[in-house]
């Protein structure tokens, strides 16, 4: 197999990739800014279709990129403003059902003389019940024989593709940036930082625990809250916050007061690396969990990790986390307490997350598995 370098082929014109994304989730996100950057790096045009608001959060045209505003809508507009996007591409790569969907859409016809070759990563699994069930089935098989590759970027979704009659389907484990070392101006002591931090939450003399994730229900925050109802009798009572936004804010906030729960919401917050490391220990209670940034951010952090055992969570963590069953509020608080109750175990933790995540692909690993893709589908094969 020939593989792309960083400068075209004497008499080649560089290869260009179109980037979409749907909803534009902080994982898809910050992957396609990564992809952008080090694509571009290795002489690959790169322009990213994204909801306008993206690119000043994520930072796609600092990568070097040409960036299309597309609103997640599928109206008529929208795809027109996709579709011309893709006229002139050699390749385009969408990233989630919603964006591969309005791709497909965007390329044209079947049977045109020139049909763009169609990549997709799964990065996380839609949930559905009854009719919306069935539809959801519908678009994933669409999507999936409409794809000349599906990248999984966890093995139980490789297979959720392929049972949806994937042609090609393969693991992609998809690498974040190593979360930056929070900085504050004029002060580079991390003990310091850690302190401001927990005092600005109000866990200064009590354990510190931090979730981080969009506020929707498969996301297991009310096992969580299940679950800090039973720290209440522990002394010091942990402080739990929740950094995210989401539409079960009201909910969840309602149960925080009636029940006098030890927890905050603390909305979407730019400062996540700051609260991690002034946490005691970070918890992942989701219903279903791929490459988990926080779960990146925790093990890079050396922060200890409560999480479910649940997609990709697993591989991706190996012995370095306590994982627990989804939905079991007893299993997580009991992890919990243990967890506080032995510094041995914590430190023990911090020592196989650092190992584990030593072991992830890098950005760079990340971008050369993803160009060698784009290798297969756009180049004459080698005889």
């Amino acid at each position: 197999m020939s593989h792309l370098s960083s400068q075209p082929s004497q008499g080649r014109s560089p290869l260009r990739t179109v980037q979409v994304l749907g909803g534009g989730s902080a994982g898809s996100s910050v992957h396609v800014r990564s992809l952008a950057g080090g694509l571009v790096a290795r002489g690959v045009r790169v322009t990213v279709c994204a909801p306008p608001e993206l690119d000043e959060r994520y930072g796609f045209t600092a990568a070097g990129a040409q960036f299309v505003p597309v609103p997640r809508r599928a109206d008529p507009v929208s795809v027109a403003a996709l579709r011309a996007a893709c006229a002139d591409a050699d390749l385009v790569h969408a990233h989630g059902l919603h964006a591969a969907v309005r791709s497909s859409l965007a390329r044209g016809k079947s049977g045109t003389p020139r049909r763009t070759p169609l990549v997709v990563t799964w990065h996380t699994r839609a949930y559905a019940e009854g009719a919306r069930a069935h539809l959801l089935r519908l678009i994933e098989r669409r999507v999936a024989r409409a794809s000349a590759v599906v990248l999984g970027t966890s093995s139980d979704l490789v297979d959720r593709a392929r049972s949806r009659g994937a042609r090609d389907a393969r693991l992609a484990p998809i690498a974040f940036p190593a979360p930056r070392r929070p900085v504050a101006p004029g002060h580079d002591d991390p003990d310091r930082l850690k302190h401001q931090a927990r005092a600005e939450l109000g866990a200064v003399e009590r354990p510190l625990l931090l979730a981080v994730g969009s506020l929707e229900p498969h996301r297991g925050y009310d096992t969580l809250l299940d679950a800090a109802r039973a720290w209440l009798r522990l002394d010091p009572v942990p402080l739990l916050v929740v950094a995210g936004e989401g539409p079960e804010r009201g909910a969840l906030q309602r149960r925080i007061d009636t029940e006098g729960l030890p927890v905050r919401l603390v909305g979407r917050r730019d400062d996540v690396p700051e609260l991690l490391t002034a946490a005691d220990v970070a918890l992942l209670p989701s219903r279903w969990e791929s490459r988990s940034v926080l779960a990146h951010e925790a093990l890079h952090a050396g922060v200890p990790l409560v999480a479910t055992a649940v997609g990709g969570l697993p591989e991706l963590v190996g012995d370095a986390a306590e994982l627990v069953p989804y939905g079991d509020a007893r299993a997580l608080a009991r992890a919990v307490e243990v967890l506080l109750a032995n510094p041995g175990r914590r430190a023990w933790l911090r020592a196989e997350g650092l190992a584990q995540a030593a072991t992830w692909p890098t950005e760079d690993e990340t971008v050369a598995q993803i160009l060698s893709v784009y290798d297969e589908l756009t180049q004459p094969l080698v005889r």
